[in-house]
């Protein structure tokens, strides 16, 4: 129904996957490219009011009403889902859970 799943998982720095592929090899900081960024925004403020928190995932619900509504707050397994505060934001630096460079090469 047009919902949108974002799942959460670790995030990282790309130093540290840099010390991962290739822990001998020294790396030179050139700073940030044009178009680069340096974290990554899933569900940005102006959206929260549209978001609901699950254990493993959040869904961002459709804008658009449907002449058959949806409750998005419950899931198939009956996973309830709770309203994220206004001014909520999910993005790469904010995060809780962060991959270190051992844990990044076991995912390679």
């Amino acid at each position: 129904n047009f919902e949108i799943f974002v799942p959460k998982i670790p995030s990282m720095k790309m130093t540290d996957l840099a010390k991962a592929l290739a822990p001998n090899i020294p790396t030179k900081i050139i700073g940030i490219r044009p178009g680069e960024k340096l974290h990554e925004v899933m569900i940005p403020k102006d959206e929260s009011h549209l978001a609901l928190e699950f254990e493993d995932f959040f869904i961002i619900q459709p804008t658009i009403s449907f002449q058959t509504p949806k409750d998005y707050t419950l899931t198939r397994l009956h996973e309830k889902g709770q309203k994220v505060a206004l001014d909520f934001e999910y993005s790469s630096h904010t995060n809780n859970q962060w991959l270190e460079p051992d844990n990044l090469l076991k995912l390679l």
